[in-house]
C-alpha cells in the first residue's frame, strides 16, 4: 500500500530524509557557476573548443570544458557534507578520472574502441576497487535474486557503461543532457530519502545541483557545452549512485526509478548501437538520427526539445517512483509536465504564426482610448 504523499508522516518523512541533500544541492550548483567562467578561460586557453559546423548546429566557437565545472561543483559539496569514507573516494576518484581522461577526447578526439576501454577500464575501478557493484536484483515481495561474483562484476560493468554512453549520446542539444541528469537525481534523491540513506540523498543532491549551475550557462543558447568530458562523468557518477542506492531496497526492482526515468534516452542509445550496426558502421560514427534531432527536424527548437525531455523524464521518474510509496507524487508531475507541454505548443504556435480566429475579441482590444 503506498503512502500518502501529502500525509502528515510522508512530509515528516521527506523533511528527515531528502532535505539533507538541500545543501549540498545549494553548494554544488554555487560553486560550479562560480567557476564555469574560469572553465571557459581554461578552454579557449587550451583550444578545448568545439567547432561550427558538421553535426554541430551552433554558429560560433563554443568552449568544451563545462564538465571541469560541473565535476569541481560536485566534488565539493560531496567533501563537505559525505563522510569521507570508500563510498566517497570511490566515486570522487572515478569521476573525477573520467572528467579528466575524457579532456583528451575533447581536445584531440579519441578513437572509438581507445574511448570504449577507457569506459570499461573506469568501470572496473568502480567495480573491483571500490567494490561498487549489483550483487542481486530486488523483486516484488522482498525476494531477492543473488549474482555469483562473475555475473555480478559483468552487470555492474554494463550498467555503468551504459549509463556513460546514455548520457552522452543525450548530449547533443542545448541544455539537454544536465538538465535530464538533474531530473534524474532528483528522482533517485527521493527514492534514498524513502528507504533513509542520507548518503545517497547528498549524494544525488549534489549531482543535481552541479546541473543546475551548469545549466545557467548551457541553456539555449549554451554559452559552453560540458563535452565528453562532463558526459562521462555524469554518466559514470549517476551509475555510481544508482548502484549505492540498492543497498537497502529489497522490495522493489533493483534500479527501478533511475531506468523508468531515462527510458527514452537509454532506448535511443540502443535504437543508435543497431542502426549504426545494420550498415556495418562504427557504433561510436556520429549521426543526426538520435530523437532529440529528429524532434529538432519536426520544427521544434533547441529549448522546446529541453522541455519535451524535461517532461517526460519527470513523468516516467515519477511512474518509477511509485516503487518506493510516493504514489501522489505523480500528480504533482503531471502537472508539471503539462506546463512544460504548454509551453512547447505554445511556442510553436507562435512560431507558426497561427492566431485564434476572434474578430470580435480583436475589436475590443483595438479600441480607441482603451487602457
Amino acid at each position: 500500500m503506498t503512502s500518502d504523499f501529502f500525509s502528515e508522516e510522508a512530509l515528516s518523512n521527506l523533511t528527515q530524509h531528502v532535505l539533507p541533500g538541500l545543501w549540498p544541492f545549494i553548494v554544488a550548483a554555487i560553486v560550479c557557476a562560480v567557476a564555469v567562467p574560469f572553465a571557459i578561460v581554461i578552454s579557449r586557453r587550451l583550444l578545448v573548443l568545439a567547432q561550427p559546423g558538421g553535426r554541430h548546429n551552433h554558429a560560433n566557437v563554443t568552449p568544451l570544458l563545462g564538465g571541469l565545472a560541473m565535476w569541481v561543483g560536485f566534488a565539493m559539496a560531496v567533501m563537505v557534507f559525505l563522510p569521507h569514507d570508500l563510498v566517497t573516494l570511490g566515486v570522487l576518484v572515478v569521476s573525477g578520472l573520467a572528467t579528466g581522461i575524457l579532456i583528451v577526447d575533447d581536445r584531440w578526439s579519441m578513437k572509438p574502441l581507445v574511448k570504449l576501454a577507457v569506459q570499461v577500464g573506469l568501470s572496473l575501478l568502480s567495480v573491483l576497487v571500490f567494490n561498487t557493484q549489483i550483487s542481486y536484483l530486488g523483486l516484488p515481495g522482498g525476494h531477492l535474486v543473488q549474482f555469483a561474483a562473475p555475473i555480478a562484476i559483468a552487470v555492474s560493468v554494463f550498467w555503468l557503461v551504459g549509463m556513460q554512453n546514455t548520457v552522452n549520446f543525450l548530449d547533443g542539444a542545448d541544455g539537454l543532457a544536465a538538465g535530464v541528469v538533474a531530473i534524474v537525481a532528483v528522482i533517485l534523491m527521493l527514492a534514498a530519502g524513502q528507504q533513509k540513506q542520507l548518503e545517497v540523498v547528498r549524494l544525488s543532491g549534489a549531482l543535481a545541483g552541479c546541473c543546475v549551475g551548469f545549466l545557467l550557462f548551457n541553456f539555449p543558447p549554451a554559452r559552453i557545452f560540458m563535452g565528453d568530458s562532463g558526459a562521462h562523468f555524469l554518466g559514470v557518477a549517476l551509475g555510481m549512485i544508482s548502484i549505492l542506492g540498492m543497498a537497502k531496497v529489497a522490495v522493489a526492482f533493483a534500479l527501478a526509478a533511475p531506468v523508468v526515468a531515462l527510458s527514452v534516452p537509454i532506448s535511443d542509445t540502443g535504437w543508435a548501437i543497431l542502426r549504426r550496426r545494420r550498415p556495418l558502421r562504427s557504433v561510436a560514427a556520429p549521426d543526426l538520427l538520435h530523437l532529440h534531432h529528429r524532434l529538432q527536424s519536426f520544427g521544434l527548437d533547441p529549448r522546446q526539445t529541453c522541455y519535451v525531455f524535461y517532461a517526460v523524464s519527470a513523468l516516467l521518474g515519477a511512474l518509477g517512483l511509485t516503487l518506493f510509496g510516493h504514489g501522489r507524487i505523480l500528480a504533482v508531475v503531471l502537472v508539471v509536465a503539462a506546463v512544460l507541454t504548454s509551453t512547447v505548443v505554445a511556442d510553436l504556435l507562435q512560431h507558426a504564426g497561427w492566431r485564434v480566429p476572434a474578430p470580435g475579441l480583436s475589436r475590443l482590444l483595438a479600441s480607441r482610448g482603451s487602457r
